[in-house]
């Protein structure tokens, strides 16, 4: 038995710096005179090496005037260094010397200012750093002032910025504990935009990169944010927040199992998630300019359980998943994220773990969790890259049935044969997040792993809420009477009716729960009710069509989706309506 889906998201940023570990840095800051203009600048570059490959992440820092665009150059002291692939900045090279010119978003820069810019290479033999740079011809680093000063030189040198520190790598067991959660801004101004949505704005949830694009920002896309990576980063640094959330989320072949959330990568474009996609996600993330904030990084919805349940042979299963599964792009896409990402200080990926409503039968349990492991040694990757698990992600299934138990019997009958559990081992998320933990250390992943559960659809309050278990007529009378959880079936995901808000976020709720979260922005579309054209690369599903009648996976079940939904992560005002008047605790 399986069944799923999911949404989309949202991101920006300006520019990337900072990789992995850093191996080599330079950072010297030049006083010049007048004959050098008014140029004053230093540059930090550092690098996250491999064996014939490496990360360069170069910060720019305006030590003089403004300046109204910019060119860097330098040279690589290695003639086998080369420059393969760039982002915020137009790279080129000749021979061994370098030079990035400045996009048309960044090319101002004030005095104090900075800007970051990255770029992947090749080398052989070593990979030495770059000694001296310049700034529109005005060296910057490795030189001294081309006019003598005027004055004597100082007997001790004149404090320069120092460089960056290296993360710590030391973790905390739990970073959502005594931490304050980042808030969206762009997601802040939207829920605010409908009544009452005030009382639940200030409510950290997580930033969705679900394409490319993303990493720097889409502002004219109607699902993602202008904001990109680096801008929320520097926004949280502004709240005073100390845990900030991203769903890394955009695998090749992603989603193989639904089309509203299908992804812009197909199913053999691993090298593009690597180069493209994680490498400028950890560049970002790996700046020390934010090694104060514990990153919390949600690896890969509806990914590796797609792998047990949703392949040939399986109800429903789909060619892509069979793709996907036999050409390994799922396994070590995931496992190339965990290694580039888990090897900063203060970063922690918790893997998509599913739901109990499409995982919670033996059949799924423990493959599930076997597949999650071999994901985890995948690409270099260990176990030690995983903090920990998340389930229910953007999905509605109930923390806790009060009315239902599993080991309930009506007339001698099992709850267990009911149509909505459905020989099912668990009735909510809470006991399934619980038990799925122990099944996880179990087959290898370390013991103080944390398990966080998305609360932000499944409250289930308002006047359809039961106060007392159902009927004793039958099992299904006495389930279907008693259930929190008011779905048609436990397979429909998409913008179900009567939904409301669950749980607030909160840290450390349960026991081996790391914290109650909102990864799923609530009002953000699952996805569109009929087809809508568009170049986000977001399909239309008719699980997301009210008059849909449903598939194998849904019992031939109606969708039980909401009428007139955008396409997935655009900003869906009578979704959010709902959820707030359902919600459960009451606001």
């Amino acid at each position: 038995m399986s069944m799923r889906k999911r949404l989309s998201g949202h991101g920006r940023a300006l520019a990337l710096s900072g990789a992995g570990v850093l191996v080599a840095a330079g950072l010297v800051a030049i006083p010049v005179t007048a004959a050098q203009a008014a140029t004053q600048c230093s540059v930090d570059y550092t690098t996250n090496d491999w064996a014939g490959g490496f990360t360069a992440n170069v910060t720019i820092r305006n030590l003089g005037d403004a300046v109204s665009s910019w060119n860097l150059g330098f040279t690589f002291p290695n003639s086998s260094q080369r420059v393969q692939q760039g982002w915020s900045a137009k790279w080129s090279q000749t021979g061994q010397n370098v030079t990035a010119t400045n996009e048309s978003y960044n090319g101002s820069i004030g005095s104090g200012g900075s800007v970051s810019i990255g770029f992947n290479g090749a080398w052989s033999g070593s990979n030495p750093k770059p000694t001296s740079f310049t700034l529109n011809g005005v060296t910057c680093n490795g030189s001294t002032p081309t006019t003598p000063p005027t004055t004597p030189p100082p007997t001790t040198p004149p404090p320069t910025t120092p460089p960056p520190t290296t993360p710590p790598g030391e973790k905390v067991d739990n970073p959502y504990l005594n931490a304050k959660g980042y808030v969206n801004p762009e997601w802040k101004a939207k829920a605010e935009s409908v009544a009452g949505g005030n009382r639940v704005s200030n409510n950290p949830t997580a930033v969705w990169i679900d394409r490319i694009a993303a990493i720097n920002g889409t502002p004219d896309s109607s699902s993602n944010g202008a904001m990109g990576v680096r801008a929320h980063l520097d926004e949280a640094l502004k709240q005073g927040a100390k845990y900030i959330q991203f769903v890394v989320y955009n695998l090749p072949g992603r989603d193989c199992a639904a089309l509203a959330s299908n992804g812009e990568l197909g199913p053999n474009d691993l090298p593009r998630y690597k180069a493209e996609y994680i490498d400028p996600i950890a560049a970002i993330q790996g700046d020390a300019k934010y090694a104060s904030l514990r990153i919390i990084n949600i690896i890969e919805i509806d990914s590796l359980p797609n792998l047990v349940t949703n392949t040939s042979g399986q109800p429903g299963g789909t060619a892509m998943c069979d793709t996907v599964k036999a050409n390994g792009a799922y396994v070590n896409g995931v496992g190339y994220a965990l290694a580039k990402l888990g090897a900063l200080g203060n970063v922690y990926n918790y893997i998509d773990a599913a739901h109990h409503g499409w995982i919670g039968w033996d059949s799924n349990f423990g493959p599930t969790a076997d597949q999650l492991k071999a994901a985890a040694v995948a690409s270099g990757s260990t176990v030690n890259n995983v903090h920990g698990f998340i389930v229910n992600t953007a999905n509605y299934s109930a923390l806790r049935e009060p009315y239902v138990k599993i080991t309930d019997n009506v007339n001698g009958t099992s709850v267990r044969q009911s149509k909505w559990i459905d020989w099912n081992f668990y009735t909510d998320e809470l006991s399934f997040a619980q038990a799925f933990r122990t099944k996880l250390v179990s087959v290898g992943f370390n013991s103080n792993i944390g398990m966080l559960i998305d609360t932000s659809r499944n409250g289930w309050g308002g006047t359809a809420r039961p106060t007392g278990p159902g009927a004793l007529t039958s099992v299904d009378t006495y389930v279907n009477g008693g259930r929190v959880d008011r779905r048609i079936h436990a397979g429909n995901w998409c913008n179900q009716s009567g939904a409301g808000l669950g749980e607030r976020p909160k840290a450390a709720p349960e026991s081996g729960i790391d914290a109650y979260v909102w990864v799923k922005p609530p009002g953000e579309s699952d996805g569109s009710s009929k087809e809508i054209p568009n170049n986000e690369g977001k399909g239309f599903d008719r699980m997301c069509d009210p008059t849909y009648t449903g598939n194998a996976r849904n019992g031939n079940s109606m969708s039980g989706a909401l009428p007139d939904a955008p396409i997935s992560g655009a900003w869906f005002s009578a979704q959010f309506a709902q959820l707030m008047q359902n919600a459960y605790p009451a606001l």
